[in-house]
Parts: C-alpha cells; structure tokens; sequence
C-alpha cells in the first residue's frame, strides 16, 4: 500500500567552489583559488543554474539559505547581495529566512561582515576546528587563534548574534585537556551553535594518503568525546543531532532541513540537490558537474549536470534513516509516511530488532534512538537498508 507524497519544506543550498589553500583532510568540492577569480561570472552561472532548476520548485518558499565551500567568505559581500537578490526574485523566501555564510577567520574583514549582513546574511559559521595554534598548523589552517577568536569578535561587532563554530577533536598531537581547553575557549566567545566531531581520514585526501602522525587511539578519542559531550551540555548547549549542540531556540534550520528528510536546490558546482514532487510521486536527486571550469562554462544547460536519480520506493526507508537516525529527536511514524510515501509498518520488523538490541526506542507513534544507538549509528543504518 502507497502513502501520498506530501512535499517537506525547501532549502536552497548554494556551493562557492574556491579556497584560498586546501586542507589535508578535506574531502568537499574545493579548489585552491589561483589568481584573481571569476565571482562575477561565477554568479551569474549561479543565476542560470537557479533558473534552470526552477520548475522542480514552482510555488514553494524557501525556508533557509546556505553559502558552503569552498570558503564562501571569499566573495565580495556584493556578490552575495546579488545573488541573494536574484533569488528571491524568484523564489519566496519566507519571513526571518535563515541565510548562512561559511567564512574562514583567515579572510575576515570587518567592513565584509557589516556588508554580508546588509545583504542579508543573518547566521555565519566559523570553520574554526581547535584553538591550538600547533593543532591549525598541523590541519593545515591559513590561520592561527587569535585571527580565530578576533574573527568571531569582528562579527560580533557587526551585529551578528547567530554564529557557530566549527571544532574538531582528536586531531594530530592532542590530548584530552587540549580539547576541553579548545571548548573553554569557544564559550568565552558566546557563540549560539557548536559544531563537534571527531577528525577521520576520509578517501581522496592528503591525510588519507599519508596519515598524519600523533593521531588519538580510538579508546582516547572516545574518551574525548565523552568528556566534551558532558562539558558543552554543562556550558547550556543541547545535543540535538550526532555532532551539532546548540542553544534554546539556535538549531541550524538548514541543517535541521536536511536531517528531516527535507528538500533542497543544490546550485553551484558539485552542488547536490533532492526535490519531492507530491502530484508525480517522485524524489529526485540531482547534482551539478564538479570542477568550476566545467561549471562556469555550462550552468543552465543540461551539460551542468552531473547527474538525475530517481530514489526508488525500496531505496527510501535507508535513504529516511541515514537521515533522521542523527537526530536525538527522533522521527513520528507519520512523518515516515508522508516523506517517503510508504507505510511505516514496512519499518517494523527493522524497528523491533533495533529496540531489542536497545538501539531505538518505539512507541505506536515515535521512534527515538537511545544513547547506545546513537554511538552505533552506522549500525541501526543498516538494518533498514532491505526495509
């Protein structure tokens, strides 16, 4: 038996390819920006993309907004009004939209930050990552603490007050006390959103290749975890998703957008995108061609993209708990239903082996995961990929 697709809420993701040198770790679409870029040209590709997207998206509103990289901070805050500008030209935005900009400590500016806002821009998100000047020059960081910390401030005298920052644990050469001292100084700076996970070598990067020394056994790294968990929950911060903590009231909508199984325009390149349409019953995954170059010279035609994928009925009940798994909340049956259009029984033979290895708690109307199930994430992931 089928369930009516009903559409969720709309993002809009928008992805700003160049950094000014690429980290070891970093496995995201960046590209080392080498002499003066094209930003005008690049938004106006942004625009053609938009355009080109825009019949998936007729008459919805546009919930949050987010410039990822890349360092989006990069761009001139005139170019981010232009494309903000364009956008909501066609696109309803609705009212209070959350409009976040990643921006890199290493390239700010207070008269950029007064403009970001002036434009638009209501939340920044700091790709800070420790406050130990041995650990950034380790992670390969353009820039040291104290540009981290007066970054934070420059904003702050700009008039932003929903900032998060970006920390990782378990870094090359870090110990336990290093990482709390990291934390200790992030709450000095007051921000409204803590992003905190655990560093790993992802494929396709220069510390996969040649791994790092001094990295934390994965005993010690657990032991961090632990112990920060306990500490940003003592500073007042919620722990809503695996590695997002946040003040009352200060989740990251975009984000939340995402972990609810929610819809979003990717545009930009390498951007990805999923898009629900109710009256054809469909979800579509859509991705943009990656390297800048191509991307410059093709946004809004069909060489753009890199890719159509409809999400088959099988694949959704996976594709679901990937997502919402993540969150502490959890997810109602019913939400199941109208964002896969399948009847949450489908889920039960999966759930109940979930909830009798502890993992997940179920009632006949939520499913919560347990703090052992969210440890074993990857684990609870997999019984649903036959659901």
């Amino acid at each position: 038996m089928s369930v009516a697709l009903i559409p969720p809420p709309l993002s809009l993701y928008v992805h700003l390819p160049w950094c000014v040198r690429k980290c070891p770790y970093c496995d995201f679409n960046s590209h080392e920006g080498k002499g003066a870029l094209p930003f005008d040209d690049y938004v106006d590709a942004l625009i053609r993309d938009l355009e080109q997207d825009l019949p998936l998206v007729w008459g919805r509103s546009v919930h949050s907004v987010f410039f990822g990289g890349g360092t989006p901070s990069l761009f001139p805050a005139e170019q981010i009004d232009r494309f903000l500008q364009a956008a909501s030209a066609r696109l309803r935005f609705v009212p209070e939209c959350e409009i976040t900009l990643e921006t890199n400590p290493g390239t700010a500016e207070h008269g950029r930050f007064d403009a970001y806002r002036a434009a638009g821009v209501n939340r920044l998100s700091f790709g800070i990552q420790s406050f130990d000047d041995g650990c950034l020059k380790r992670l390969g960081r353009i820039h040291d603490s104290a540009q981290a910390e007066g970054a934070v401030k420059l904003a702050q005298d700009a008039g932003f007050d929903n900032l998060n920052l970006d920390l990782m644990y378990a870094l090359p050469g870090q110990s336990l006390e290093m990482a709390l001292s990291d934390l200790e100084r992030a709450f000095a700076l007051q921000p409204a959103h803590l992003s905190h996970y655990q560093l790993t070598l992802e494929p396709n990067t220069v510390f996969f290749a040649r791994p790092p020394k001094g990295i934390p056994e994965e005993d010690d790294a657990w032991d961090m975890q632990e112990a920060c968990q306990a500490r940003i929950a003592q500073a007042g911060f919620s722990h809503y998703e695996v590695s997002a903590y946040a003040q009352p009231d200060r989740q990251c909508a975009h984000n939340l957008n995402y972990w609810r199984y929610g819809d979003y325009l990717g545009i930009g390149a390498g951007a990805h995108g999923k898009i629900t349409s109710g009256g054809e019953q469909t979800i579509l995954r859509r991705w943009k061609t990656k390297h800048p170059t191509s991307y410059l010279a093709s946004a809004g035609t069909a060489a753009s993209l890199g890719g159509d994928d409809l999400i088959a009925p099988e694949r959704r009940p996976f594709e679901y708990m990937l997502n919402l798994l993540r969150l502490r909340e959890g997810f109602a049956l019913r939400d199941f239903q109208v964002r896969t259009g399948l009847p949450a029984a489908q889920l039960a033979p999966a759930l109940a082996e979930a909830a009798q290895r502890g993992w997940l708690e179920v009632t006949d109307t939520h499913v919560t995961p347990t703090a052992l199930g969210l440890r074993f994430a990857n684990d609870v992931m997999e019984l649903f990929l036959d659901a």
